[in-house]
C-alpha cells in the first residue's frame, strides 16, 4: 500500500491549527508526492455547497439548481427513480452500460495483473440465498479490503459507520433486494463542490468459486459496502483508479466537510485536547503511516497504510494516567504489537472493569496504543468536520461559507507562484473582507479564517489526472487599493508581503490552511507552482463573518452554517463544572443530569433519581473509584442525547413512557434482537407495574445493554461465548 498513504503535506496546517499565525521567512516551498505529474483541463461542473446551508443572499440562492444535497446532480444524467420504474415495468434487471461488467471497469494496468483467472460478474442473488443490502447496526468491523489497494477509502468508510446520519446520506436506506428490487442501486458523494447521485447495477466481480474480489463483508449476505465501492469506482473511472489516495480525500467526498490535517512529528502541544473535542463533536478521523514500500513492520503496523481512529481514552494505571488512542486496520487483521496492544502486560495495571470494557482479545484489526507511540509511528492525522468550529475557540451561532470556481488558463490566468514576479499578478484574485465577529474580545480582535483550495479531477480516470502542485497566498490590502475594482496590478505584489509568509505548494487534491486575521480587506491568490499549467479549482473560505468578491466587483455564492449552539452551551457548562469538581460523585452526577430538560415540551419534566444515578455510575465508572471523570461523563452525555432521540421518536403520544414493542424496536436499531422472554425480564426489572419504561429507566436499560454487549465482544475470542473467572463474573454482575 506504499502508494496509498501519501505523506509529506505542508507543515503549516499541523503546526498551527489553533494558534496565532506566526510570521515566517518569506519563501515558497514545494513538497513532492511521488508519482505525480501535470495534467490537462477538462469540462467543469457548476459547483454547489453541501447539505445544511441556508442562503445568505437571494441572488446566490437563485443560482442553486442542481448539485445540492436535496437535488444532487445525476452523474451521466442517470436518474435512479426513472431507471428503477422502467426496470420494474419491463420486469428486467438493470444493466449499467456506462460502467459495464467488463474488465475495463476494473482497470487497464497493474491491478489486472493481480486478478484471478476467469473473473465472473454476479448479482448478490446468485451468490447468497438471502442477500441483504444494509444492516441498521453497520459497524467498523463489517468490511474487509479486497485486492484493490484502497485502504484510504476503507479507513474513511469505517469512520463513517460511527455516524449513522452521515452514512445514510451517502447510502440511501430505502433500497433492498426484496421490495422493488430491479438490480439497481444509488449512492451520493460530494464531488468538487457539489453533491452527485451515482447509479450502479449490482453485478459484482467474483472468483470462480463466488468470492468477492474487492470489498466484502464479514456477513457474507451483506452487500452495501461492495456496491458503495463500485459506485465510487465509477466516479473515479475504474476500480484501479481507487488505488492511490488519502483518507482526507474520501472523508471530504463522503461529507462535503472540511479537513484539519496535523503532521504528527510537529503536532501541537494540545493534541489530546484536539482529539477530545473532535471525538465529542462527532468528527471523522483517519491517519496514515509513513509512505514507502508496502510491508508489515516488526511492530505489527503496515508501512504506507491508512488506518481509522476509532476512539480515545484516558486510563488510570498503577503508574499514573495514560492517554490512549484506538485504531483499526481496514484489512480486518494485522495489529500493533507494542504497549497497550491486545497481549500487552500494560493492561494488568488497570482495574478489572476498565480492562474488560476496553481490551479486545480478538484479531479483528483494532487495537489501542499510547498517544506518544501514535505520534512516533504515524505521520499524519486527518480530522474531517462538517462545520469549522473544531478549528476555532470562538463562541458563535453561525459560520459563513463562500465558495466559487475558478481556473488557471495558460497565457491568461496561470501565472505560477510568487517567485515568477512578471506573471504572478495574472493569477485569479479573490477579494476577502473580514468583518468583526460576534465573540472576538477573547482573541485580541482577530477572526479565525479557514481557506481551502481544491483542484478538480480533469480526466475521466482519476489516476490519469494526477494533481498539480497548488497553493495560495493571502495579502492584506492597504487603504489605497481597497477601491480597486479590477485585478490588483503587478506593482502591488512587488511591494506587499503575504500574510502566509510560508506558502507551501503540494501535489495534492486539496490545500487547506487556517489563519488569525484582523478585520479588514485581503486578497487571496490561488496559483499553481509553475506558470501556464491549466486546471480548474474551487476556493472555499470559512469564517464567522466575511464577504468574498471576484476581482473586487462580483458578489459570490455565500451560505451560512449554524453551529449546534445548544451543544456548545452545555459543553461550556460541563467543562466549567468539572474545573471545580475534577471527579464527580453520584450526588454531583444527579445535579448535572437534572440541569437539562430531557423531556418533550408536552411531557412532565424528567428528573433522574439518586438510585438511577447509582445504576448509571456503576455502568460507566471504569476504574471503580465511585466517581466519574470529565471523559467518562462526556461519554455518558453523548449516549444520553442519542437515547433521548430514540425515546421521543417511539413515544408518539408524548406519554413519557415506552412499551415492550418499542423496547424491542429500539434494540433492533442497535443490531440486537431481543426475545419476548428477555424483553419481559428487562421490562420487569426496569419498568413500572404496567411494564412501561420511563426515560430514566430506559437510559439504565440501554446503558446495560450496550456496555454488556461491548464487554462480550471484547472478551469473546470466537464471537460465540466467553470464559470468566469468578472474580470477573462477580464484578460484572453484582457491581452493574
Amino acid at each position: 500500500m506504499s502508494r496509498n498513504a501519501r505523506g509529506h503535506k505542508q507543515r503549516i496546517n499541523s503546526r498551527m491549527p489553533f494558534t496565532l499565525f506566526q510570521r515566517l521567512r518569506k519563501r515558497d516551498y514545494i513538497l513532492t508526492v511521488p508519482g505525480r505529474a501535470a495534467h490537462l483541463p477538462s469540462q467543469s461542473y457548476f459547483t454547489m455547497p453541501f447539505r445544511g446551508f441556508r442562503s445568505a443572499d437571494k441572488k446566490a440562492k437563485q443560482l442553486v439548481r442542481t448539485g445540492t444535497f436535496r437535488k444532487p446532480r445525476k452523474l451521466l444524467s442517470q436518474d435512479y427513480r426513472t431507471l428503477l420504474e422502467v426496470c420494474l415495468r419491463t420486469k428486467k434487471l438493470f444493466v449499467d452500460e456506462t460502467f459495464p461488467a467488463e474488465l475495463r471497469s476494473i482497470g487497464f494496468g497493474d491491478l489486472l495483473k493481480k486478478m484471478p483467472a476467469n473473473i465472473q460478474w454476479k448479482r448478490p442473488h446468485e451468490l447468497e440465498k438471502n442477500p441483504q443490502f444494509y444492516a441498521t447496526n453497520a459497524s467498523r468491523f463489517d468490511l474487509h479490503q479486497g485486492l484493490s489497494e484502497n485502504c484510504w477509502f476503507l479507513a474513511a468508510l469505517a469512520s463513517l459507520t460511527f455516524h449513522k446520519d452521515i452514512l445514510a446520506n451517502v447510502v440511501p436506506q430505502n433500497q433492498s433486494f426484496d421490495k422493488n428490487y430491479a438490480g439497481i442501486f444509488h449512492f451520493r458523494f460530494w464531488r468538487f463542490g457539489e453533491w452527485v447521485d451515482v447509479v450502479v447495477d449490482d453485478q459484482l466481480p467474483v472468483t470462480e468459486d463466488g468470492r468477492l474480489i474487492f470489498v466484502s463483508s464479514i456477513h457474507k449476505n451483506l452487500f452495501w459496502g461492495a456496491l458503495l465501492e463500485k459506485a465510487y469506482a465509477k466516479v473515479c473511472g475504474s476500480y484501479e483508479d481507487m488505488q492511490i489516495g488519502q483518507v482526507s480525500e474520501a472523508l471530504v467526498d463522503f461529507t462535503g466537510g472540511v479537513n484539519l490535517s496535523i503532521k504528527l512529528e510537529d503536532s501541537p502541544p494540545g493534541l489530546w485536547d484536539i482529539l477530545v473535542r473532535a471525538a465529542y463533536s462527532g468528527s471523522l478521523m483517519g491517519c496514515q503511516t509513513l509512505s514507502g514500500e508496502e510491508r508489515i513492520l516488526e511492530n505489527g503496523l503496515v508501512a504506507g497504510h491508512a488506518y481509522t481512529l476509532t476512539g480515545i481514552r484516558k486510563v488510570s494505571s498503577k503508574s499514573g494516567s495514560e492517554l490512549l488512542v484506538r485504531l483499526r486496520n481496514p484489512w480486518g487483521k494485522i495489529e500493533w504489537k507494542g504497549d497497550w496492544s491486545d497481549c500487552s502486560s500494560k493492561w494488568d495495571q488497570l482495574s478489572l472493569k476498565e480492562r474488560v470494557l476496553l481490551r479486545r482479545t480478538r484479531e479483528d484489526g483494532e487495537f489501542w496504543m499510547s498517544l506518544e507511540d501514535f505520534k512516533t509511528h504515524f505521520v499524519e492525522l486527518v480530522i474531517c468536520k462538517l462545520t469549522p468550529d473544531l478549528m476555532s475557540l470562538e463562541n458563535g451561532k453561525k459560520w459563513t461559507l463562500s465558495m466559487q470556481t475558478g481556473s488557471w488558463v495558460s497565457g491568461e490566468s496561470a501565472g505560477g507562484r510568487m517567485s515568477f514576479r512578471e506573471t504572478f499578478s495574472k493569477n485569479p484574485q479573490f477579494r476577502l473582507k473580514i468583518k468583526p465577529g460576534d465573540s472576538m474580545e477573547k482573541f485580541k480582535n482577530t477572526c479565525n479564517v479557514l481557506v481551502s483550495l481544491l483542484q478538480k479531477q480533469t480526466h475521466k480516470h482519476r489516476n490519469q489526472s494526477p494533481p498539480l502542485y497548488i497553493g495560495f497566498s493571502v495579502f492584506k490590502v492597504p487603504h489605497e487599493y481597497q477601491h480597486e475594482k479590477s485585478k490588483l496590478p503587478k506593482k502591488f505584489f512587488d511591494t506587499q508581503s503575504p500574510v502566509n509568509m510560508k506558502c507551501v505548494f503540494i501535489n495534492e487534491r486539496e490545500v487547506t490552511q487556517d489563519f488569525r486575521l484582523t478585520p479588514g480587506d485581503y486578497v487571496i491568490v490561488p496559483s499553481t507552482a509553475d506558470p501556464d499549467q491549466e486546471c480548474e479549482f474551487i476556493l472555499r473560505v470559512f469564517s464567522r463573518k466575511h464577504t468574498l468578491y471576484a476581482h473586487g466587483d462580483q458578489i459570490l455564492c455565500q451560505k451560512e452554517i449554524f453551529d449546534k449552539q445548544d451543544e456548545k452551551i452545555w459543553e461550556h457548562y460541563i467543562v466549567d463544572f468539572f474545573q471545580n469538581h475534577p471527579e464527580i460523585n453520584i450526588g454531583q452526577l444527579q445535579t448535572l443530569l437534572n440541569k437539562k430538560n430531557w423531556s418533550n415540551s408536552r411531557q412532565t419534566a424528567v428528573k433522574f433519581s439518586l438510585d438511577g444515578c447509582k445504576v448509571i455510575m456503576a455502568q460507566l465508572d471504569l476504574d471503580t473509584s465511585g466517581t466519574l471523570s470529565l471523559q467518562e461523563f462526556r461519554s455518558l452525555w453523548k449516549r444520553l442525547i442519542t437515547y433521548q432521540e430514540m425515546f421521543q421518536k417511539r413515544d408518539v403520544n408524548k406519554s413519557g413512557h415506552i412499551n415492550l414493542k418499542d423496547l424491542q424496536a429500539i434494540a433492533e436499531t442497535k443490531g440486537i434482537k431481543l426475545s419476548n422472554r428477555f424483553s419481559n425480564l428487562m421490562a420487569t426489572r426496569y419498568g413500572d407495574s404496567s411494564l412501561k419504561l420511563t426515560f430514566e429507566n430506559f437510559v439504565c436499560f440501554m446503558l446495560r445493554l450496550e456496555i454488556n454487549g461491548e464487554v462480550f465482544h471484547n472478551l469473546s475470542r470466537d464471537g460465540k461465548g466467553i470464559y470468566l473467572q469468578e472474580s470477573e463474573w462477580m464484578m460484572l454482575t453484582l457491581y452493574s
